[in-house]
Formats: C-alpha cells, structure tokens, sequence
C-alpha cells in the first residue's frame, strides 16, 4: 500500500510539473520592431513619452470622443478590467491616444477620458504628430465626411496596445474582448511572464 501511495503522490507530482505555464489571451506582439515609443501630450498639458510610465503596464488605444461605439466601449472595458485587478490596478497605466485632434482638445480629453476612470490619461498632438506615430503603430484611421464639416467620423482601428512594466511592447488586446480576460493578461504582464 505504501508503494501504491508513493506512486500516485509521484505521478501527481510529474503531472502537476508539466502543465503548461498561463498564456496570454491577446496577440502577442513581443516580437514586433515597431511601437516603441511616442511623445504626445497629455490632457493636463505635459509632453509624455513611454518612460514616464516605466514599472507600469501600460495600455494604449487610439480612439477619438465623438466616437459611438468602439472608443466608449473599450475605456469601459479597461475601467472594468481595472476593478478587477485590485491592488494591482496601481501599475497599470491606461492611456487614449486621439486620431481627431482637431476637435479633441486638451480640455475635452480632460473632460472625457478621466470620466471612465480617474488614472486614465488623454494624449493629442499636431496632426501630423499623430500622423506619425499612428503610422508608428500600425494604425489605421481615416475621416469620413458628414453633414456638416465638423459633423465627420473616423474610421479606425479597434485594438489596444499593452507594454510590460519595462517598456516593451507585447500585446494587441483585441476590442471586445472581456474585463477578466484583459485583467488577466496585464496581472501575467505584470508578473514578468
């Protein structure tokens, strides 16, 4: 029996040894040679780069306020993602960057992008800063005329970049994705992984 016994605790063991280590939900960028870094300014008025945010996860989305649907819900999702991180809420860094810098001022980042978060951070620039680095990120945005001049949409991309606490880029968190499963990845970003 005790030969039985030591068996069985020794295939738990083994078994036990090789699951498989946690995997990231996201798309893995940690191999990419683009998106490292950016220098906009904020809703405050502070010029803003990546290492101001060093020892944070950082997460970073393109949007613009008079967006319907994609911009609102993702703040919402990361705000709900937040919650669920607890403590470690306090290293991870949510920053929206606007593709409409035309109509998205200073004052009106401040206005709306804390609104779903008191950490959140608007970020603008010229437009041809944002030009820049959205080409920088791979992202696609284009205005769509509307009634009026300033009545336009933008078409743009959906996903959020997150950067691990040293800066480096690792993942696309797709849109719609849930608050548990972003939470998730930014506690594995968080811890090294």
């Amino acid at each position: 029996m005790k030969l039985f016994s030591a068996l069985l605790l020794g295939l738990a063991l083994i078994v036990s040894g090789c699951s498989e280590p946690r995997k990231f939900v996201s798309t893995d960028l940690s191999m990419v040679d683009w998106g490292k870094d950016f220098k906009l300014t904020d809703h405050n008025g502070q010029q803003r780069t990546l290492a101001d945010f060093k020892g944070k996860a950082v997460v970073l989305f393109f949007g613009y306020t008079q967006c319907p649907d994609v911009c609102p819900t993702t703040l919402s999702t990361m705000r709900d993602a937040m919650a669920l991180l607890g403590d470690d809420a306090k290293r991870v860094q949510v920053l929206f960057a606007t593709v409409d810098p035309a109509r998205d001022t200073q004052a009106l980042l401040a206005q709306y992008v804390p609104s779903f978060h008191p950490s959140f951070i608007g970020l603008r620039g010229s437009e041809e800063i944002i030009a820049a680095t959205a080409k920088d990120f791979k992202v696609f945005y284009l205005k769509q005329p509307g009634k009026t001049p300033d009545s336009y949409s933008v078409d743009h991309s959906t996903g959020s970049y997150a950067f691990d606490p040293q800066g480096k880029l690792r993942l696309l968190l797709r849109h719609g994705e849930t608050p548990a499963n972003v939470a998730a990845d930014l506690k594995l970003l968080l811890a090294g992984k």
